[in-house]
């Protein structure tokens, strides 16, 4: 009997990655807060840049994405030779397991950290380590408790997706201190822009040898739908890294309109404090009826409710409202939702629909 054909170890047992949705069937105007995007948008800076670059279709894009690392840089005060560009941070996170996690080797995550660290893991052929947390926090010493010589790759969103939860600095430089020899601490920032004065881990990044931060333009940049995100680490792991970059792997319009979006320093301003405003008041609104949250230092809260039945139960009333967040079950919160905080009208609306659901209104 001829063997069948089979894909490597490992890849049958990735799950499906599933997006936040976007319809409810049979209902034609919905909000939807299901996929932790900017309710603004880009600035107008960066929709002028897609527009002209649509006169550049035909000719291939660079392949070493210069001007972008060097704008990235220069908004950062990075070294652009240690940046490396990206179809969203998930590709980063992609050509970190390919180069440094092989059969036998361990990727370790926190457990409500983003899904793809396991997915990227098993993609390799590597193990994924999943690490309890404390409250839907990152346990730093669990972390360090679960890595072993196997260890390549520990994986630690600050602010963490879905809970919203962060370490401070101190704890995270002392977990990259504590870490195995050979590994290598990836702190993904994809919301590092929603925290006031935060630069994501970069410093951290350029005082050790064994620390990458990855960000992205989908959240505060307002750029999910064109995949532009980036790394930032010590050269010789960058260097790695680009060996399995594909040569194009961002056209001539991701890069010009991120570039674009860069520049407009104002719009990220003007974003944040939008969203710190409007996440505060959502988080009070619904604590007051008996919904809770840790808080949360990203664009998004995780409401907690009695049960798994009561979240499922509240998130259908929220679609029949026209509303769409996000159930977080992959993510082991069954009893949770996370709502990405929209702007004002939207927040209002959640507030009031959740409030009807309780009965309270």
């Amino acid at each position: 009997m001829t063997d069948r054909i089979r894909p490597k170890p490992g890849i049958l047992d990735i799950p499906l990655y599933e997006g936040g949705q976007s319809r409810v069937p049979g209902m034609g105007d919905v909000v939807k807060l299901s996929s932790n995007e900017n309710p603004f948008g880009p600035s107008e800076t960066a929709i002028e840049a897609f527009r002209r670059g649509a006169h550049q279709l035909h000719r291939y894009p660079s392949a070493h994405h210069s001007e972008l690392r060097a704008a990235i840089a220069a908004v950062h005060g990075l070294d652009a030779e240690r940046v490396i560009c990206g179809v969203g941070s998930d590709e980063i996170i992609t050509f970190l397991c390919q180069t440094y996690a092989a059969p036998g080797d361990e990727v370790v995550y926190s457990q409500h950290g983003f899904l793809m660290y396991r997915i990227s893991a098993l993609a390799a052929g590597a193990t994924p380590v999943e690490v309890p947390e404390q409250e839907r926090s990152a346990d730093p010493e669990a972390i360090l408790a679960a890595c072993t010589k196997r260890t390549r790759l520990v994986f630690l969103a600050n602010p963490n997706n879905p809970t919203g939860t962060m370490l401070d600095a101190g704890t995270v430089a002392n977990l990259a201190a504590r870490l195995p020899a050979r590994a290598i601490l990836v702190l993904d920032g994809a919301y590092a822009e929603y925290v006031e004065d935060f630069d994501g881990g970069a410093s951290l990044v350029d005082a050790r040898e064994n620390v990458v931060m990855t960000r992205t333009f989908s959240k505060i940049y307002g750029l999910g739908g064109l995949r532009v995100g980036w790394g930032y680490g010590p050269g010789d792991i960058i260097a790695a890294l680009s060996r399995v970059r594909g040569p194009f792997n961002l056209a001539t319009v991701q890069q010009e309109t991120a570039i674009a979006a860069l520049a407009d320093q104002d719009h990220v301003e003007k974003c944040r404090a939008d969203n710190a405003r409007m996440r505060d008041w959502l988080a009070q609104a619904l604590k007051e009826i008996g919904v809770p949250s840790d808080p949360s230092y990203a664009n998004f809260i995780l409401a907690r409710f009695e049960n798994a039945a009561e979240a499922e139960a509240c998130d259908a009333h929220l679609k029949s409202q026209g509303l769409i967040v996000r159930r977080v079950g992959a993510y082991q919160l069954p009893n949770c939702l996370r709502i990405t905080v929209g702007d004002e009208p939207s927040c209002r609306r959640v507030a009031y629909a959740v409030a009807q659901f309780k009965g309270l209104r």
